[in-house]
């Protein structure tokens, strides 16, 4: 049987969705709150800005757009396959490379704070 690198993308994939699924709704709901004016004090810039500081915040804000990106990616990759786009390994290059590249930013923007 040939070896396949499918689990790993399969795995940041199904991560990814399961976060997104339960993270996603939440953070719409306290953007919107946070546009509306009705934001609670735990969404002011200083206590967000100490979280993104922290290593634990560090990692969670890493773990989140990095699982999201790699959701979106594969999620891309077979949107563009059902819709006809039959270059698959070119199509999965270029989606896997933006969620790398994604993934190598979130890093040294994170770093940064």
């Amino acid at each position: 049987m040939a070896k396949s690198n499918k689990p790993i993308f399969w795995s940041l994939f199904a991560a990814g969705g399961t976060l997104a699924a339960f993270l996603a709704p939440v953070l719409a709901l306290l953007f919107l709150m946070l546009a509306m004016g009705h934001a609670p004090d735990l969404l002011s810039y200083e206590r967000l800005h100490a979280f993104a500081a922290h290593w634990f915040g560090k990692l969670f804000l890493f773990g989140v757009i990095t699982l999201f990106l790699w959701h979106a990616a594969h999620r891309l990759r077979v949107t563009l396959f059902d819709f006809g786009l039959r270059q698959d390994s070119v199509v999965a290059v270029m989606v896997y490379l933006i969620a790398a590249a994604g993934t190598v930013s979130s890093v040294w923007y994170l770093l940064r704070i």
